[in-house]
């Protein structure tokens, strides 16, 4: 396949004054570096830039503030009412726009969520303002009087006029997920009685007067999107009926209406909502595809874009093709992989790199302040990968284990010009994860690993499955290099009755849920185990979790266990905290909690209490080769993102120092 099989998503479309080259577009997210001064460093200027050269029409920066003095709401965002700002700006329009991409910027304000993670010194924090007087978080907003309405109009306009000087060719309104212009849609948060509130047309004014303050200071050409929810997707907010009559109202005002769902802004539920404006691996392809059609039956003049769960170029073409939306955007899919729009244009369809939704990135931007992506251990670290190093002296490769982490290096070695030799003691590639290949959620990191196997069948490295690297076998093979990713074997915990016939591993379970009966307990909340009680509920089982930490083991990725325990709510899975399993027998498992000795009763008990790396094994390979690596789960058991990060940097090194 190739851009003449997709001929609607690759078609040029004009917005106002500007000619964007194809319907994909970059959707808003956060910045992989930024200093508390708001200025992108040359690693952010980097990843905007690999991003245009992957071949989208447009890229949209996130999060930036257009009133700094009440809208903030941490410190890391981009204060676009700082002139001092601007420098970095206009150097990250220029490398974006010199490869042909649109540069635009979501214009946010926090309103009810300003100050929140501000950490300001007593009694010199701002006041908040919503739509509505409320306590919100312990709080007290205070309801936005109208001057300070049309202060806030001003400065998103200002704000707009600011980017566009710096060479922006577009900004986007965030209205949408519950920032402030959402708070005031919203009739959960906006109980006014005035002209900002009530109606549909009064709930909407604020956004039709930014969106028309901006076209009067930038001109009528300056493309201008929208961000809105299509519904709240929360009791007490609006659905897809009001959504449709939102776009109504800035129909004709707004060059794009870009539909997104959901809103958490006002609620206590909230973990509840945050799969569902940043899809989890729980939620289909393409789930907010129909809020977006739905609209595009309603409006007729502006255009439309959808955007949730997208990477599949044929499902792109068909959303185009058949009038559900006009452009289609991703955010997580091209910070998997930049290259779909090339790909997909030069007929690499299964080159892809598709993002499993995971929140790898999500959860280390929180945490770290950057963010990095699972499955993609260039996307952040491009300055790192496109530099220059000393020519590789080709060395001979022995990768042991087939791992994720073996086969990233086996790759990255072998795209160096490396003689390389992949080494697995099973009959396939993939490792233990394979156990999960038919859990539905799981379907995109299974498609990775397929991806990572047709990769290695097309390369000159040479496979040999079904063998097992002993000391002996790694000095026959006479390798420069050894790297060793053998990954890690379940733990056993040393609990009376852990061999009985009704006790199996995870791994088992997953392997084969019909050795599961109709009830089950399972030994551990780490994310094997609370991943587990979800697919098993789904099949019919009644599961319970018992865990003797006070909280789920999320393994560094907390967004995604926000999602899991959404799921596990919504499921009603049973998970006991502080409780330590004593023994087991035929019919259960017994435990001490902090009220005393409970008992679980349950046909079938199911170890996930951790993994144990295969560290002696590896050690053993240490003097078979001049040089010698380990990384992954043999070392300590890591993510994903982790192992192949490590996989591709030590690989990119073999033959430089």
């Amino acid at each position: 396949m190739g851009y003449l099989d997709y001929p609607h998503l690759f078609e040029p479309i004009r917005i106002g004054d500007t000619l964007f080259r194809n319907r994909i577009f970059s959707a808003p997210t956060g910045h992989p570096d930024v200093t508390l001064d708001g200025e992108f460093t040359e690693d952010a200027v980097t990843y905007y830039e690999r991003k245009a050269q992957g071949g989208v029409a447009a890229i949209t920066l996130g999060e930036a503030i257009v009133d700094s003095k009440y809208g903030k709401r941490h410190r890391y965002q981009v204060s676009l009412d700082d002139r001092y700002v601007r420098h970095s700006l206009s150097r990250l329009a220029d490398n974006v726009n010199r490869h042909g991409a649109v540069l635009s910027i979501e214009l946010q304000h926090s309103g009810m969520n300003a100050g929140s993670l501000m950490n300001y010194a007593p009694g010199t924090e701002p006041p908040v303002y919503g739509p509505s007087a409320c306590v919100y978080n312990g709080v007290q907003v205070l309801e936005m009087p109208e001057d300070i309405i049309w202060y806030v109009v001003d400065k998103f306009a200002e704000a707009a006029k600011a980017v566009k000087e710096c060479g922006f060719g577009m900004v986007t309104v965030h209205a949408g997920h519950g920032w402030l212009l959402n708070q005031f849609m919203d009739p959960r948060n906006n109980k006014r009685t005035d002209k900002w509130g009530g109606s549909i047309e009064n709930r909407a004014r604020f956004t039709v007067e930014v969106v028309d303050a901006i076209h009067r200071l930038c001109g009528a050409g300056f493309p201008v999107e929208v961000r809105i929810s299509g519904t709240s997707a929360h009791s007490g907010g609006y659905g897809i009926e009001e959504g449709i009559k939102f776009a109504q109202q800035l129909d004709g005002h707004a060059d794009i209406i870009h539909v997104s769902v959901g809103s958490s802004t006002g609620l206590t539920e909230k973990n509840n909502v945050f799969g569902t404006t940043h899809p989890s691996i729980f939620l289909e392809d393409g789930v907010n595809v129909k809020y977006a059609a739905e609209i595009k039956k309603h409006v007729k003049k502006s255009l439309v874009a959808t955007v949730g769960a997208l990477t599949d170029p044929v499902m792109m073409e068909e959303i185009i093709s058949s009038g559900k939306a006009d452009i289609t955007e991703m955010a997580r899919g091209l910070i998997c992989d930049p290259d779909i729009p090339n790909k997909a244009r030069d007929g690499r369809e299964d080159e892809i790199i598709r993002c499993m939704r995971c929140m790898y990135c999500f959860s280390h931007l929180k945490d770290h302040g950057q963010f990095f992506c699972a499955l993609n251990p260039e996307t952040s670290r491009e300055r790192y990968f496109q530099r220059a190093l000393p020519e590789a002296k080709k060395q001979t490769v022995l990768v042991a284990g087939g791992g994720i982490g073996g086969m990233q290096a086996a790759l990255t070695a072998a795209k160096n010009g490396h003689k390389v030799i992949l080494c697995e003691k099973s009959d396939r590639l993939g490792g233990s994860i394979l156990c999960e290949e038919n859990v539905p959620f799981k379907a995109h990191l299974m498609e990775y690993i397929e991806l990572q196997r047709r990769l290695i069948g097309r390369s000159d490295i040479d496979l040999r499955l079904n063998t097992t690297v002993t000391p002996e076998y790694a000095s026959s093979v006479n390798a420069d290099v050894i790297i060793a990713a053998l990954g890690a074997v379940p733990v056993k915990p040393d609990i009376p009755g852990i061999d009985g016939e009704n006790v199996c591993f995870a791994e088992e379970a997953y392997a084969d849920p019909d050795k599961v009966g109709a009830t089950a307990v399972i030994l551990g909340a780490g994310l094997v185990g609370t991943e587990l009680a979800i697919y098993l509920t789904n099949l019919g089982r009644k599961v319970s979790v018992v865990e003797m930490a006070d909280q789920m083991n999320t393994g560094g990725n907390f967004l995604h266990g926000v999602t899991v325990q959404a799921q596990i709510d919504m499921l009603g899975i049973d998970v006991s905290y502080n409780t330590k399993a004593v023994s087991i027998d035929a019919g259960g498992i017994n435990c001490v909690t902090p009220e005393g000795e409970k008992y679980f009763a349950a046909d079938t008990v199911i170890i996930a209490a951790g993994q144990r790396p295969l560290s002696d094994e590896a050690v053993a390979l240490r003097n078979c080769a001049k040089r010698f690596y380990q990384l992954g789960d043999c070392v300590v058991p890591k993510s994903i993102g982790e192992a192949n990060a490590t996989a591709a940097t030590i690989a990119r090194d073999i033959g430089r120092f």
